[in-house]
């Protein structure tokens, strides 16, 4: 995944780099490197070839740091939530065999998979210091 934009701000090897805000943004596993905003984006990325303030960039993500990032996000709760489910109704049932176990196949499954938010938000804080899942600038496209 590639984006273009303009860098705002230099901090030793970092650049922040301003990009026009996509649709993308909402469902995006980039993490802590991107701070949206209304109408667009501020990325912090490793600055490899050296660009200065004002010079518009050309930005790239790894796409199986991307789609990894992905799964992670949308499928471990999805997968929890099936599993929750599934769980509540064979298992948790026989706890309480006065109860509905479609609520509690319900509740358990919901239950699994606000846990596993969780645990995902742990691991992508833990991801996050990896220097290889940061995004790299990689060209300059035009001096300011």
């Amino acid at each position: 995944m590639e984006e273009t934009g303009v860098v705002s701000r230099i901090d030793g090897p970092k650049a922040f780099v301003s990009v026009k805000r996509q649709s993308a943004c909402d469902a995006c596993a980039a993490g802590s490197v991107c701070k949206v905003s209304g109408s667009g984006a501020e990325i912090e990325a490793f600055n490899a070839v050296h660009a200065e303030v004002g010079d518009t960039v050309k930005i790239s993500f790894k796409a199986f740091t991307y789609l990894k990032g992905t799964l992670l996000i949308y499928g471990v709760p999805a997968l929890a939530l099936v599993a929750g489910a599934v769980l509540g109704k064979d298992f948790v049932s026989d706890f309480f065999p006065g109860s509905d176990p479609d609520m509690l196949s319900a509740i358990s499954g919901f239950s699994l998979m606000i846990v596993s938010f969780l645990c995902v938000k742990i691991l992508i804080r833990k991801f996050e210091k990896k220097k290889e899942l940061v995004p790299v600038v990689e060209e300059i496209i035009s001096k300011r």
